[in-house]
């Protein structure tokens, strides 16, 4: 791995890795902020294949029938709680609307990443001494 790149990430729908349990994929889940107002969906979660770990949530929003649909990668690190039929963050939608632009191409850029990250107010997890969140759960 190059000193600006990170651990290649891949949809979770794009690899070979399967989620344990149907009751944990939070795919198809909506998506509420901090004050419970709905966001979107989880389309997909992007993973850290080599580690086995859920690094962001894809979440799409707006649009009318797919058309007009933005997406927004979220850090797993902002998931406050889980039920069966939403993921809550601790963000506000204000925090989701201003995030960097989607870019796939550039996910795997640390400088990118770093972006997100820093948006949200979370360290990288390839960072010294980053604590893995609890939620969502491992593929």
């Amino acid at each position: 791995m190059d000193s600006g790149d990170i651990p290649v990430l891949t949809r979770l729908s794009d690899s070979q890795q399967t989620i344990a349990s149907a009751d944990e994929d939070v795919r198809g889940r909506k998506v509420t902020d901090r004050s419970g107002n709905e966001l979107g969906k989880v389309s997909d979660l992007i993973i850290d294949e080599e580690e086995r770990k859920v690094r962001f949530l894809l979440m799409e929003y707006g649009g009318f029938l797919g058309i007009g649909e933005k997406k927004s990668y979220i850090p797993v690190d902002a998931v406050a709680d889980v039920t069966g039929e939403e993921v809550r963050i601790d963000r506000t939608r204000d925090d989701v609307v201003d995030a960097p632009e989607y870019s796939p191409e550039l996910l795997d850029q640390r400088e990118y990443s770093d972006r997100v990250y820093g948006h949200y107010g979370y360290a990288p997890f390839w960072g010294t001494g980053y604590i893995p969140p609890r939620f969502p759960y491992r593929p």
